[in-house]
């Protein structure tokens, strides 16, 4: 687990300046960095740079830039690949120095080429440079665990793992792209290939950019609708053989990301996921799993006593800490240091805490994400169930609403709020993004100019008629890496900590594509599926109540302790000044939150959503462009 950064580029970077932009990624690896420049033809150089997290081979034949005993490849990489060892033995006629997976990257592509990356099971985000092709490579893993950004401007291809060294590139100019703040503010992240600043991208996930003769392309290697319908050509609709095929499945998996030669644990919530991870850790383990966990003191939020019981239950050496609020509060300012691109899920500063927690005793932790998205465990996905089954009927009343004379009495405005969302919700392309719409109108009208749509209107390309497939198959793409698996890295790379997801394993996400979706919900029984294999582990008891999830107080925080920094924030002269934000509407809205906890003159809304997204912007705009 590292950091890299680079660049492809005519203008004139030396050493020094590279040394300055990976020293940005600090804290992703405080055990070794390396940095060199090579020149290519056309007037080119390439720069490649890391941070090191020591995890496997922890002597110096894991330094990075690495090189090919013949001189010919040069990697940096971040990650892990799981599989390395095995691979290893399919590539025994290369001199091999070293036992760290960045020697098995350099031999699978001089053996495979680039498309050894379908070999690769693991997380990662890769740099290669390929001396006889002159070709450069960037790779990001398959659903984006790992975080890749690049900067096309003129002669420059900048990358980097976080966003922070390429704003310390020489000339780079901090230009925001205002059409893509209106999504952030309504969805609270910014989703790939998008990015915050104009001319600078995310490598999609499951995706490989190309530089050669000046020239950049890049293509997709592992896509999810297009790997969801071949894995259906092989369907698993038995429920004891499904049940059988995953649980081995799942063993390997956590089995493959415990080998470390760093301490290891695991995260453990108490619910379904974290739990069934630590049960087959500790399975493998000669020893108790070191398990961590934090508590809140109100009741309502606290998960902690469930994690206990299950850590007792299992036998492993558990560690809690309960926190405050103020403890939360106290890490609202960090926010923009680690999260270099406006992040918004408030569920981030919990996630801090407990990494921080982890990191006092571990070097790797295992977590349960991926959990919800690939087995139907979100609430929103029994509400898409719904919405399914009363669409016709929601078709009918929008169109009984557009009746010349019921139009003009705005008629659909004067229904129940949930049969106007399921009349409104007519857009083939957003069918399973349904909401509250006076959020969307807001979000919109808070930002200058036009922007691009708060929902994702993709829906049709994953051509699956169940809503609620396509709304996982859509959070897949979108709301995993996009906000989950971004808010999980940055929060345990502040800390120098690094998180593995063994439900996210290439073998574990293509099998549960292979299943009935009746294994995974049935009747709103959801993660039907792994629930039961986790009471194989663990008894229901333990494990059977509501889903919690962290919880920050931002409706308290925002009216309270941060309100006179939220209406600075907002005051209209600085709003102008700005040029992003529409002044009075904005300053109209948060103040009429302050005021009353709605936005103004739609009585009863809260929004501190909408509230904290413009917060967590201005916060961040401030600490990169003010100081």
């Amino acid at each position: 687990m590292c950091g890299i950064c680079g660049f492809i580029s005519k203008q004139n970077i030396n050493l020094e300046q590279l040394k300055a932009m990976n020293d940005t990624m600090y804290h992703r690896g405080p055990d070794d960095s390396g940095e060199e420049i090579y020149p290519m033809k056309e007037g080119y150089a390439l720069g490649m740079a890391q941070r090191r997290l020591s995890i496997l081979d922890l002597s110096p034949l894991g330094h990075q830039p690495m090189h090919s005993v013949d001189k010919r490849i040069s990697v940096v990489y971040n990650g892990e690949i799981y599989n390395f060892q095995e691979l290893k033995q399919e590539l025994s006629d290369y001199p091999f120095r070293s036992n760290c997976d960045t020697e098995v990257i350099i031999a699978s592509y001089l053996k495979w080429g680039i498309d050894c990356v379908n070999k690769f099971n693991g997380m990662f985000a890769i740099c290669l440079y390929d001396r006889e092709t002159e070709s450069v490579y960037l790779v990001r893993d398959r659903i984006g665990k790992k975080p890749l950004y690049y900067e096309l401007d003129g002669d420059n291809l900048i990358f980097a793992s976080e966003l922070k060294p390429i704003m310390a590139r020489p000339g780079f100019q901090k230009r925001i792209r205002k059409e893509v703040l209106s999504r952030y503010l309504f969805q609270q992240y910014i989703n790939a290939p998008d990015s915050v600043f104009e001319n600078v991208y995310k490598l999609e996930p499951g995706s490989i950019l190309e530089f050669r003769n000046g020239k950049v392309s890049t293509r997709k290697y592992w896509d999810v609708g297009e790997v969801y319908h071949r894995m259906q050509e092989q369907p698993v609709t038995d429920f004891e053989q499904a049940k059988s095929e995953l649980k081995e499945i799942l063993k390997q998996s956590v089995a493959a990301r415990m080998i470390a030669d760093v301490p290891l644990g695991a995260f453990l919530s108490g619910g379904y996921d974290s739990s069934l991870m630590t049960a087959m850790a500790q399975e493998h383990s000669a020893e108790p799993v070191k398990t961590f966990s934090i508590g809140f003191h109100e009741e309502k939020y606290n998960e902690a006593k469930y994690a206990a019981k299950v850590a007792e239950y299992l036998g492993t050496n558990h560690t809690e800490l309960y926190i405050t609020e103020k403890e939360m509060f106290d890490l609202v300012e960090s926010i923009p240091k680690y999260y270099d691109e406006p992040f918004a899920d408030s569920s981030e500063i919990p996630t801090m805490l407990v990494s921080m927690l982890a990191r006092s005793k571990v070097t790797v932790a295992l977590s349960g994400d991926g959990g919800d998205e690939f087995f139907c465990g979100y609430n929103i996905y029994e509400n898409v169930h719904q919405a399914q089954l009363l669409d016709v009927l929601g078709g009918m009343t929008h169109s009984i609403c557009k009746l010349p004379g019921l139009k003009q009495l705005q008629m659909e405005e004067k229904l129940p709020f949930r049969v106007q969302v399921i009349a409104g919700n007519r857009n083939k392309e957003t069918k399973t993004q349904f909401g509250a719409s006076n959020y969307i109108t807001r979000a919109n009208a808070m930002v200058l100019g036009d922007g691009i749509s708060c929902h994702f209107p993709v829906e049709s390309r994953y051509d699956v008629k169940d809503w609620q497939i396509r709304r996982m198959l859509l959070d897949m793409d979108t709301y995993l890496p996009g906000d989950i698996l971004c808010k999980v890295d940055r929060a345990s790379m502040k800390y120098s900590l690094e998180a593995r997801c063994p439900i996210l394993d290439k073998n574990v996400m293509e099998y549960s594509f292979r299943m009935d979706h009746r294994l995974k919900y049935q009747k709103g029984n959801k993660k039907r599926i792994l629930k039961e294999i986790a009471y194989d582990y663990i008894p229901k008891e333990l494990l059977e109540r509501p889903k919690v999830g962290f919880g920050v107080p931002l409706d308290k925080w925002l009216r309270g302790p941060l309100k006179e920094q939220l209406l600075d924030m907002c005051n209209r002269d600085y709003l102008r000044r700005q040029g992003i934000f529409d002044a009075e509407f904005v300053a109209d809205m948060i103040e009429g939150y302050v005021r009353t906890g709605d936005g103004g003159p739609a009585t009863g809304a809260n929004y501190s959503k909408l509230s904290w997204s413009f917060f967590v912007f201005q916060q961040w705009y401030h600490n990169y462009f003010e100081v």
